[in-house]
């Protein structure tokens, strides 16, 4: 299974809408979203993914009940909370932000995951830490960094990779 993960797109649209395009052209199975949607308006961009997207909110999603009201007019996204617990081919996926320094590092220290998946500093970076890989896909929108990544993760090998916009 190849599993799509993106975070930070902070209403970038054209951005957004590469992300979107990179996803289906590596034919992902499910896309990940480890939040900072920013603004309702970007879910309808979202749903031009050919697989399920799953997220979690981020520290910058203000209306956060818009954007899961907007979330139910579209079969393939949807928005779980602050925090998601995924299971996909047989791996244990959790899933937050990542702006909660402490809670990020007890997920990944204490290895009840397979793979940890958050966003937050905007710095793409795969970890092993024990057993548990950590990603962090980087940016979508390129703001801080001024690298636009996503990044790709393989259930049969356990391998992620990150992909440049």
């Amino acid at each position: 299974m190849r599993i799509g993960i993106m975070a930070d797109t902070h209403d970038n649209l054209p951005l957004i809408a590469r992300a979107v395009a990179r996803m289906n052209e590596e034919a992902a199975d499910l896309v990940l979203h480890a939040g900072d949607f920013v603004s309702p308006f970007v879910i309808p961009a979202l749903s031009e993914l050919d697989a399920p997207l799953t997220g979690v909110f981020g520290n910058n999603d203000g209306d956060r009940r818009l954007l899961a009201r907007k979330c139910t007019g579209y079969e393939n996204v949807e928005i779980r909370g602050a925090f998601a617990h995924i299971v996909a081919d047989g791996l244990a996926i959790g899933m937050l932000h990542g702006d909660d320094d402490a809670l990020l590092e007890a997920l990944v220290d204490r290895c009840g995951f397979d793979v940890v998946v958050h966003g937050h500093t905007h710095t793409a970076a795969i970890r092993h830490a024990g057993s548990t890989l950590t990603i962090n896909p980087g940016e979508v929108c390129g703001y801080l960094t001024g690298r636009s990544t996503v990044a790709l993760l393989d259930t049969a090998t356990r391998e992620g990779r990150i992909l440049p916009l």
